[in-house]
């Protein structure tokens, strides 16, 4: 006796009854979801099936080299530039190193260029120091501290050029040979415009190089005599050269802008200068009068000489720096 629709190992179905087909509606509830789902993994996941078979080629057959096409990431555009800003100041000037770290923060800066910003001071001496700077480098990571005593013109710019190169050893950026293409010292009585200070070096020599105000005030030739104090920049291989001659090494002593152009004029170095007049200048209301100041003007790099709380604001002012401030029923500003 046979039965139609019977399944062997199933008892068969009672004499005149038949199991219900299911609608094709019903399927479709079931599958479209389904294979939405399935879609949505692969649309999500593309690379989940690649994973698998890497995982099984790797633990079961030769270890093989990864596509390099499954490591790229988000490609980041080498800067045309790196520099170094060094703030030379003092370890107990708490509240000009904030000042400077929230002006800075809230300018543009061209993503063209790399610039970074160190303060830069010499071995602690007091028991408040080593701990409110420690707090500082805890938050902030941006001090250098240099194995001299405090001093201005006894050999500390020296000494900051003289130790980069160790400092900086083994942190090229991306494979380059120098961490940095240019290194600028500087004053805390400065003020730099950052966007316009990477534009005018854009096109400057990245070999030999020696840029920033030209002294005397009313000379405009880089050859004449020497960069002033009041910020100038060196080529990375400049530094280097600094750093492991017996020359520069004897001579530290003395005004120390005066003494760089010295090294550089005995040295046969620094072919390329370049000087950034009348872009750098004093501040405008700077005391005693100096001959090297003038009004603000809208393409300045460099402001000296801003040595209190009243000529910081109206340098501020002037660059619009509180610009993007919002009204607020928090504070009143008039």
């Amino acid at each position: 006796m046979t039965f139609e629709g019977h399944h062997f190992g199933l008892p068969p179905p009672a004499m005149g009854r038949s199991y219900p087909k299911p609608f094709p509606s019903i399927i479709s509830l079931i599958l479209i979801p389904l294979a939405l789902l399935a879609l949505i993994y692969l649309f999500l996941y593309p690379k989940d099936l690649e994973l698998q078979y890497s995982l099984v080629v790797t633990t079961c057959g030769p270890s093989l080299p990864p596509s390099s096409s499954n490591f790229i990431g988000p490609v980041t555009p080498k800067p045309d530039f790196r520099l170094l800003i060094g703030i030379l100041t003092r370890a107990d000037l708490y509240e000009r190193r904030h000042l400077l770290r929230l002006v800075y923060s809230l300018q543009p800066r061209l993503a063209t260029a790399h610039i970074d910003i160190r303060f830069v001071f010499c071995n602690l001496t007091k028991e408040d120091q080593r701990v409110i700077v420690a707090l500082e480098i805890l938050r902030y990571d941006d001090i250098i501290i240099l194995n001299c005593t405090e001093n201005m013109d006894n050999g500390k710019t020296y000494t900051y050029f003289s130790s980069l190169p160790e400092l900086f050893n083994g942190t090229d950026a991306a494979g380059d040979d120098r961490p940095y293409d240019y290194v600028m010292k500087t004053d805390d009585d400065t003020y730099l415009i950052l966007d316009n200070l990477a534009v005018s070096l854009k096109n400057k020599s990245r070999e030999d190089m020696y840029y920033g105000f030209v002294l005397p005030c009313v000379s405009m030739d880089p050859f004449h005599d020497y960069m002033s104090g009041m910020g100038y920049i060196l080529s990375w291989d400049l530094i280097e050269w600094i750093s492991t001659s017996e020359m520069v090494r004897n001579r530290t002593v003395g005004p120390e802008d005066r003494l760089t152009a010295e090294w550089l004029r005995d040295g046969n170095k620094a072919k390329n200068r370049y000087t950034a007049k009348p872009a750098m200048y004093d501040h405008p209301d700077s005391q005693p009068r100096s001959f090297c100041r003038h009004e603000f003007v809208p393409h300045t790099i460099l402001v000296h000489k801003v040595k209190n709380n009243l000529n910081w604001a109206r340098t501020l002012k002037y660059f619009n720096a509180t610009d993007g401030l919002k009204p607020s029923k928090f504070y009143h500003i008039s």
